[in-house]
């Protein structure tokens, strides 16, 4: 039996993750996401599938964010009809991220088409809300460290990997005609003092691993979240707003778990705190659901709970309400998705609010190269919103102390209870010099020499003969 990789995305770039094993005759895809940031990325979401999607027999899938599931219902409108698996949590969310995905997308087409800023003549969205309910048939939920045989000669166990709720490291166990060989992707590995998800469990040992490196290069600043929060609050509201691009999963109920406590604190003074995100609701309740996948008990559940019932705290779902929220010009927090502003309700806020001087941005998780949350913490002077180039005159901010993500330290820290080099160590999802950083760390540390850094499309056998 012969084991190959191909790395069709999630090499190169931190988003786009698409690992596909194809074990002999079998072909197994870990991970289906979109690619987001720069044009040449994107425009790869519009390409053929660089494989036959219906030589595919299935998909294992680390989360729900859309960089690792986005392309499923694309994928599945392909032809792919195998089966897909995840966690329990994972499942609910896809249901409420894609589902949004897709009228988003619906939506900014319209408005393209309508405002004709679009190259297209009738621009489409990717996928839509009918190509989403075909794919979640084929979603199977499971536990961690559930023991699921995928194939006659794979097995799989799913293992807690923080990040947000249902976020896995994923184990293969590949049977071989003569020997059994593991295969280990860490998945996007969470932080070890994150509130809400816990610390990732440590990485087992393996014959092959595949380890993230979206901040393999670099450290999460030191310091004291809530203070650096309050104060950025404080600086703000009395002469501006504050405005949040935030993921509506996982990062959103952690600004609210956040804000609740300096509320109570009386860190920040009684303002108002609008959650305009459709999403965030939804998956606030999967938290209640999944009570064993995550650290929070039932006065933290509360907090949460009484966040979004806090009389400071409004949420809207309605576009109207949202619009609103424009004539509003001091003494208020906005938070808004997408979190690196490729989309969603938080453009219209940005296209309102980068040129008002009296208002600030904060960013509160990594910003994708070529994302217009990335071109705004690079000091661009202009952004283009809707066909317009908007200034920036709003003062900008980053606290990368919210970051769902391991840093460099964290993410050696995952590998202690590894003892042996792995036979192969490949650092991928991470920008170039994320992943060249985390790999040479990984080789003076550990003394590991085989540590590679693949590259978009490479192919490649890691087991042969077994």
């Amino acid at each position: 039996m012969n084991v190959r990789i191909r790395f069709l995305g999630g090499a190169g770039s931190v988003t786009g993750s698409r690992f596909l094993l194809e074990i002999d005759n079998y072909k197994l895809l870990i991970d289906c996401g979109l690619f987001q940031g720069l044009k040449e990325l994107r425009l790869r979401n519009w390409d053929d599938f660089p494989v036959d999607p219906k030589s595919i027999n299935a998909i294992v899938l680390t989360h729900g964010h859309i960089d690792h599931s986005g392309y499923l219902p694309r994928l599945v409108k392909q032809g792919f009809n195998g089966t897909i698996h995840c966690t329990s949590p994972t499942e609910d969310l896809l249901e409420v991220l894609l589902t949004d995905a897709a009228k988003l997308q619906e939506e900014e087409a319209g408005w393209a088409k309508k405002k004709g800023y679009s190259k297209h003549e009738n621009p489409q969205p990717l996928f839509t809300s009918e190509d989403v309910l075909a794919y979640l048939s084929i979603l199977n939920g499971h536990n961690f460290q559930e023991r699921i045989k995928i194939s006659d000669t794979i097995v799989g166990t799913f293992q807690p990997a923080g990040h947000i709720l249902g976020a896995s490291s994923i184990l293969l166990e590949i049977f071989g005609n003569q020997q059994t060989k593991t295969i280990l992707f860490s998945g996007d590995l969470g932080r070890d003092d994150d509130p809400i998800h816990g610390r990732p469990q440590k990485a087992p040992q393996a014959d092959v691993l595949f380890i993230e490196s979206t901040y393999g290069n670099r450290n999460h600043h030191d310091g004291n979240i809530e203070q650096e929060f309050a104060s950025i609050i404080n600086d703000t509201i009395n002469h501006g707003c504050l405005l949040i691009p935030s993921f509506a999963v996982g990062r959103t109920q952690l600004l609210l778990f956040y804000i609740e406590k300096l509320l109570e604190t009386n860190q920040i003074p009684a303002i108002p705190v609008y959650v305009d995100s459709p999403m965030a609701i939804s998956a606030t309740s999967l938290y209640r659901k999944h009570l064993d996948n995550h650290i929070l008990d039932d006065e933290d559940l509360r907090d949460i709970g009484c966040a979004f019932d806090h009389p400071l705290i409004k949420y809207h779902r309605l576009k109207e309400l949202s619009a609103n929220l424009n004539t509003i010009k001091t003494g208020a927090v906005i938070i808004s998705a997408s979190g690196m502003c490729t989309g969603g309700r938080i453009l219209h806020h940005l296209y309102h609010r980068l040129p008002r001087a009296n208002d600030t941005v904060l960013f509160v998780g990594y910003q994708a190269d070529g994302t217009r949350g990335r071109r705004i913490l690079n000091g661009e002077p202009t952004i283009r919103i809707f066909g317009v180039d908007v200034p920036v005159h709003s003062r900008i901010s980053n606290i990368d102390g919210l970051s769902a993500h391991a840093d460099q330290q964290n993410l050696l820290h995952w590998l202690d209870n590894i003892s042996s080099a792995p036979k192969r160590t490949f650092v991928v999802h991470g920008e170039k010099e994320n992943s060249e950083g985390l790999a040479s760390k990984i080789r003076l540390e550990k003394g590991w020499d085989n540590v590679i850094v693949p590259q978009y499309l490479e192919s490649l056998e890691i087991f042969e003969g077994i």
